[in-house]
């Protein structure tokens, strides 16, 4: 079979520094290509910028699939700090929100050590491990505005889904550790219970409640993403109110123990601890799913199959293969596929055919290759 040569030709002039088999840059062209270049302009496909300045060195109306600008080659990191700056409503309450947690933190540590509290030291690293998490959010919602460079030819917007995937994960070792606390609880004797947590939970879930209240927009548990900046949101939220749970979960166990009453810290706490697990569980799955490149939920199976075998009934097509869809982000589905079509066959019918089926099922980007017999 031929190898593409017309396209390699314009990726070698571009100098973008990426193979011919990058996904980024669409059709990958037969040698029958160099005859119709030279009735036709290029057949390539073009990404859409919001910078008008930036012109990409392909263009096509057919597809979006991005391609590499001259000025986006490094990573900007002083505009992340522009970005902290002038960020969204959001982003600085969620920066408002750290900043409580740190002091209080900070404090509960500096009491725990100088009264030689265990339980007050150990619950102020697991503040400020929290705080890294929350910061870790913020610092994705600013580096997502970054535009897509020679690294990361997709852009930056999958850290939001990291970051929502790495709380989630945090959320479920918390629902282990509680669990494993509520055992320990129920094997020794709970006379010896520490009250005066009970002040670090009040301080705690005053300071979680403010978090729920500047993110109760996204406190549910089966939330509909629009984009990947709804996941982020979302994680921070269930961030908060998990640990607004915890605290209440604690302020009950030393509520009851101090009425006698038998096993309350064991029950508080598994509650706590199961409540917590389905309340994440959710987003995990999502978030992992996106990670792991699954199939898009939003596009059934079934319609990939009718698609497949609408593309294969075509007289001109005789094999299509390595068809692969995934969630890019929330709301961004990307797609290729392979055609093997009659040699002679003008291929721009199947090129639209093809971006007319996907595109009514909701794939944004799609890399279509074709092989000629």
């Amino acid at each position: 079979m031929e190898k593409t040569k017309s396209f390699k030709y314009h990726t070698q002039e571009s100098n973008l520094g990426l193979s011919i088999t990058d996904r980024r840059l669409a059709y990958v062209r037969q040698a029958s290509y160099n005859q119709s270049q030279l009735q036709e302009p290029p057949h390539t496909p073009i990404s859409i910028f919001p910078d008008e300045s930036a012109k990409p060195f392909l263009s096509r109306s057919i597809s979006n699939i991005d391609t590499i600008s001259h000025h986006d080659k490094y990573f900007d990191k002083f505009s992340i700090f522009r970005a902290l700056r002038s960020g969204n409503r959001q982003m600085k309450r969620l920066f408002l929100l750290i900043s409580l947690n740190v002091a209080y933190s900070t404090a509960e540590l500096a009491i725990g050590l100088f009264t030689g509290r265990v339980g007050l030291v150990s619950d102020a690293f697991h503040l400020t491990f929290g705080c890294g998490l929350l910061t870790f959010s913020m610092f994705a919602m600013a580096a997502s505005r970054q535009k897509p460079d020679f690294a990361y030819t997709y852009g930056y917007k999958r850290l939001e889904v990291l970051s929502a995937f790495t709380n989630a994960l945090f959320l479920l070792f918390m629902s282990f550790s509680l669990a494993v606390e509520a055992l320990h609880a129920f094997i020794q004797d709970e006379s010896e219970h520490k009250h005066y947590l009970i002040v670090s939970a009040v301080t705690n879930l005053l300071v979680n409640l403010i978090g729920v209240w500047f993110f109760r927009n996204y406190a549910r548990i089966n939330l509909f993403y629009r984009s990947p900046e709804d996941m982020n949101y979302h994680s921070v939220c269930l961030h908060v109110l998990a640990d607004s749970i915890r605290s209440a979960g604690l302020i009950l166990a030393s509520w009851f123990l101090s009425l006698g009453v038998q096993n309350a810290e064991v029950l508080c706490l598994g509650i706590v601890s199961v409540a917590v697990f389905m309340l994440v569980m959710p987003l995990f799955k999502v978030t992992g799913g996106i990670l792991l490149q699954m199939a898009p939920p939003s596009i059934p199976s079934s319609a990939l199959s009718k698609c497949w075998r609408q593309i294969v009934s075509r007289e001109d097509v005789t094999e299509v293969s390595q068809a692969r869809f995934w969630e890019l982000v929330p709301g961004h589905v990307v797609g290729s596929l392979s055609l093997q079509v009659n040699k002679g066959v003008d291929d721009r019918p199947i090129l639209q055919f093809v971006h007319g089926l996907y595109h009514d099922l909701g794939v944004q980007d799609l890399t279509v290759q074709i092989d000629y017999d």
